[in-house]
């Protein structure tokens, strides 16, 4: 399905933000935006309101948007917390998964490995949100899928960043068919564990991250 100009317009501002171009705490002019975007206001302000569910942008009453970028500490502690998320979702979804939503999740992992083979990150990054949606959803708690979904979309534009890392997308894809094996086992216990390891952001991995944002923060 073809990205709504709003969408568009908000990975175009996600990438000026970590490219440098919009520093943490700069305010997101609309008037600016839309002549840069040769766009009327409203698909900017669709686009910021779009920034702001992930945390990227905060709106500030009377005074406008504003760029927010979240420190090391922060954004660790984000990590952390959706890491645990998905371990309890892999873990429900190995002992409650239909066969049906097995079959979702072998397309969605073919056509993750069809963008790694494009070496097409954008690409990737959307068929393995489905990914992970489907394993939201197969967890059969609406409670834990709708707390999962919050802070995947707050947390998108860094896991999409740590995807650039040289050698993430087929480290990723790896850890993928791992997971899949699980589920198809039914396998609770590895489940959860492949997938907190695979969400989880640390040592040199978050090291890299965090230096891949130095230019949107200085």
């Amino acid at each position: 399905m073809e990205k709504r100009r709003a969408d568009l317009i908000a990975d175009e501002i996600e990438e000026l933000i970590f490219g440098g171009t919009f520093a943490d705490g700069d305010r997101l002019d609309e008037h600016a935006l839309a002549d840069r975007f040769g766009v009327s206001r409203t698909p900017i302000r669709e686009a910021l309101q779009k920034l702001t569910l992930s945390g990227l942008v905060t709106q500030i009453p009377h005074r406008g948007a504003f760029v927010h970028q979240p420190g090391p500490v922060e954004l660790m502690e984000m990590f952390e917390v959706m890491a645990e998320l998905e371990a309890a979702a892999g873990r429900l979804a190995a002992l409650r998964i239909s066969d049906a939503a097995l079959d979702d999740l072998r397309r969605a992992n073919a056509e993750c490995l069809a963008a790694v083979t494009a070496q097409d990150t954008d690409a990737y990054y959307i068929k393995n949100e489905r990914f992970h949606q489907i394993i939201y959803a197969q967890s059969g708690n609406s409670f834990l899928r709708g707390e999962a979904l919050r802070l995947h979309r707050r947390l998108r534009p860094f896991r999409r960043q740590q995807l650039r890392l040289r050698g993430r997308l087929a480290q990723s894809m790896a850890e993928h068919e791992g997971i899949v094996a699980a589920l198809e086992s039914g396998d609770a216990p590895g489940t959860a564990d492949l997938l907190r390891a695979h969400v989880a952001v640390q040592g040199e991995k978050f090291h890299h991250l965090m230096s891949s944002l130095r230019p949107a923060a200085e």
